[in-house]
């Protein structure tokens, strides 16, 4: 669930979502960062063969869409903070996303993900999707399907939050 939205200092604009995991930091973190884990769950346009993603600081971030999507530029990032399995943070063109992982003491946690992008005319599209690889990533982690029936809905529900 979308937890705040709204502009930084910097005059960019900002999504933090907020999910309860029943899986330790550790378990999220290999998802967050593993590549044979985030195929599963993180942008489905990727093709994670030639993907380059290291959570090391300062590791060159190379996100290489599919053949179908050819006419997309590859993304390029860089990581800029990485504490295992607690957080980690890089950028992705221009913009900026931020996954914070706190134990929740009783073998969970607390996942905080944060997107930061120059627009807010990005806000609605950024939020559908980010919502959707959010559930994509519980449900993976529990071990089920992801229902995208509510697709649309979810969609729609964002453009007016943010029209």
């Amino acid at each position: 669930m979308l937890t705040a939205s709204g502009t930084t200092d910097d005059g960019r604009f900002r999504l933090r979502f907020e999910r309860d995991l029943h899986h330790p930091p550790a378990t999220v973190w290999r998802a967050l960062t593993e590549v044979d884990e985030l195929r599963r769950w993180f942008v489905d346009m990727l093709d994670y063969e030639r993907t380059v993603f290291a959570a090391t600081p300062g590791a060159e971030l190379r996100f290489v869409p599919r053949a179908e999507y050819a006419g997309l530029p590859v993304g390029l990032g860089v990581v800029t903070e990485a504490e295992p399995p607690r957080l980690l943070e890089y950028t992705w063109g221009d913009e900026t996303l931020r996954w914070e992982l706190t134990g929740d003491g009783s073998g969970g946690c607390r996942l905080v993900f944060t997107a930061v992008f120059p627009y807010r005319g990005d806000a609605a599209p950024n939020a559908a999707g980010w919502h959707v690889g959010l559930e994509r990533l519980v449900a993976i982690l529990d071990g089920r399907e992801y229902d995208l029936s509510g697709l649309t809905e979810l969609e729609a529900d964002y453009a007016r939050l943010f029209a």
